[in-house]
């Protein structure tokens, strides 16, 4: 298609509306410890897969390559994390222990029911408590941890009927 028509045809689109997010996606070394770790904070694996060939190698950026994902998904089927080891080309670059201000992807937070509980638990796997569980105002409870891998991640139990949102209309 010419220039000249593919501007025409878009002025006649109409705009595209958000529907949900799908995933997030995280590169891991061990697709099997992930997807250990993952599940014992709560999420279910819904599938594995290789995405692999010329075509995928499109969508990234990278050429041929191959890759063996899971996708794991949150109780209430709405979230998922895609997991990805990169079998080829091999990864690149490895920021997992970037302190929590770095630029780019960081962590992934979690709604817990029972902070105390899963951290306990999740310490028993070899996950570490980068600081302390603390409360915020009457709202939450918080903390992160480092997880398989080194991965960042965000735990937050709700203690009253007030969320973030509240707080953020309010300010």
């Amino acid at each position: 298609m010419k220039f000249k028509e593919t501007i025409l045809r878009n002025k006649f689109m109409t705009k595209s509306k958000l529907l949900q997010m799908h995933n997030v996606g995280i590169v891991v070394e061990s697709l099997d410890k992930a997807i250990s770790f993952f599940t014992e904070i709560g999420l279910k694996l819904e599938g594995r897969a290789m995405v692999e060939g010329e075509w995928a190698g499109r969508v990234t950026g990278l050429g041929d390559q191959s890759v063996e994902i899971a996708m794991m998904v949150t109780p209430d089927g709405h979230s998922r994390l895609e997991l990805s080891r990169f079998l080829n080309p091999a990864a690149v670059s490895d920021h997992r222990t970037a302190p929590v201000n770095s630029l780019g992807y960081l962590r992934i937070m979690f709604t817990v029911d029972n902070i105390d509980e899963l951290v306990s638990r999740l310490t028993r796997h070899g996950a570490e408590i980068v600081g302390e569980v603390v409360q915020y105002e009457d709202i939450y409870r918080l903390c992160y941890i480092r997880g398989t891998e080194g991965l960042l991640i965000g735990l937050a139990e709700q203690l009253g009927n007030k969320t973030a949102a509240d707080i953020l209309e309010n300010s």
